[in-house]
């Protein structure tokens, strides 16, 4: 069976930061288009539900029951997260306002860091596979 290699407790540190950062992004966005009048009601609803649902997945990914819950919690949040994106470009042409930046730029990060958890659970899952296949043929799985 392949392990993982990280301590737990650095591994809870960084989700907690992540938990935290999502929180965060969550709130300035609630902020952003509750403030924002140019700002249909029905996006504004959208991005908010979107941005949420990140870090609401994202910490039901903490309590994972199995490698396949796992991953499609880590996954669901991704695709929030690309929603989020979509409905802040939407906004960025509504408002036609710059100000959006910011908030973009930490939407495309935000999918960079799931991105990396989904790309290193393929990688771990490959190595773990070619481990096995190894183990197998030199002898040393009966």
């Amino acid at each position: 069976m392949c392990h993982v290699t990280e301590e737990p407790e650095v591994k809870s540190r960084q989700s907690a930061r992540f938990e935290d950062r999502f929180i965060n992004f969550s709130i300035s966005i609630i902020k952003l288009v509750t403030e924002n009048r140019a700002v249909p009601r029905s996006v504004a609803d959208q991005v908010i539900q979107s941005v949420t649902a990140i870090g609401a997945n994202y910490a039901e990914v903490q309590n994972a029951v199995s490698r396949a819950d796992f991953k499609n919690k880590i996954g669901i949040s991704k695709k929030e997260a690309a929603e989020t994106r979509y409905w802040l470009r939407i906004i960025e042409k509504l408002t036609d306002s710059e100000l959006l930046f910011p908030y973009l730029k930490e939407s495309q990060e935000v999918l960079f860091i799931l991105q990396k958890n989904v790309s290193t659970l393929r990688t771990k899952s490959a190595t773990c596979y070619m481990s096995h296949i190894f183990l197998f043929n030199s002898g040393s799985v009966q």
